[in-house]
């Protein structure tokens, strides 16, 4: 019998909720089976106190805010080179909670059983309510959390990815600094023909959020959503893609700052550079189409 998967945690932290992180990483201290090796990253600050759970946790203070995927991206490289020390890593928000003890498990054997699974998109619930929010399902046909299928991206602060994807494709990116970087590698990772799943039965506990409580929000998710495209998509692509995120925005009716906000991000997103082009093959864009979700939503 083949060794059991070793698992990894990322998770970043601003230093500004100490007790939220000490229950996350008591959480998945307790998880079943082999001890799951942790690194938590200060993100431009000092990290809170962890000692108490220092046997499988190490730290890592980097002096500037990266960003969400920056700082990621940091973590993973703190278990080897695109993270080959482990077989499988968790990326966990700070404030969030395994809700139960066997997501670990439940990783290992859903990797061990497929070799096509790439990414695992955990559910997120509210721990008080239970409900999880229709932005946290990634797929437009969303209504219905609790039903687990394969899916065309994932969960930023809620996933697991193997480890051989990171070393095929590359980390997150890290110029994206918040919103977005999660399809940017789910794109890339179903271009070099894995899978991604949206688990209903892996739980991360989280408070109900908006979005939009990040200041730098609709400038982010605008100029963001351009590099997404130009770096990825094949060019005819490009215009239907975002004319129609740009249709989407404006049904949304946003408020006249957000407004603006998100506009001088559309307009940075062209007249600043993306990183590396390498558009997708057609193929992938048949099978996102076929995934439920055509490169053009």
């Amino acid at each position: 019998m083949s060794a059991p998967m070793k698992v990894g945690a990322v998770v970043i932290t601003m230093g500004n909720r100490p007790e939220e992180l000490r229950a996350l990483l008591d959480s998945i201290a307790k998880q079943d089976g082999d001890p799951v090796e942790v690194v938590v990253v200060g993100n431009g600050s000092p990290v809170p106190d962890v000692t108490e759970f220092s046997t499988h946790v190490r730290t890592v203070e980097v002096p500037e805010n990266l960003g969400i995927p920056g700082g990621r991206n940091v973590g993973i490289e703190a278990f080897g080179p695109s993270g080959r020390d482990v077989d499988v890593l968790m990326f966990l928000d700070d404030d969030g909670l395994l809700a139960q003890y066997d997501t670990a498990r439940l990783c290992r054997e859903a990797f061990a059983a497929d070799p096509e699974l790439g990414i695992i998109s955990f559910r997120i619930a509210d721990p008080e309510t239970g409900v999880t929010q229709r932005r946290h399902v990634p797929r437009l046909r969303a209504a219905d959390p609790m039903r687990s299928s394969r899916v065309t991206t994932f969960l930023g602060g809620a996933n697991a990815v193997r480890t051989q994807v990171l070393a095929e494709v590359g980390g997150l990116p890290d110029a994206f600094f918040y919103a977005h970087e999660e399809t940017d590698l789910a794109w890339r990772a179903l271009d070099a023909g894995w899978m991604i799943d949206y688990r209903s039965d892996m739980v991360l506990h989280h408070p109900t959020t908006a979005p939009s409580r990040h200041a730098v929000y609709h400038r982010m998710v605008a100029r963001n959503r351009v590099w997404l495209a130009r770096r990825n998509l094949p060019a005819p692509l490009v215009p239907v893609y975002l004319g129609v995120w740009l249709l989407l925005t404006l049904v949304r009716r946003p408020s006249r700052s957000a407004l603006k906000a998100w506009f001088g991000g559309f307009r940075e997103g062209w007249t600043t550079s993306c990183g590396p082009r390498r558009p997708m093959k057609w193929r992938t864009v048949w099978r996102l189409t076929r995934l439920g979700r055509p490169p053009v939503i």
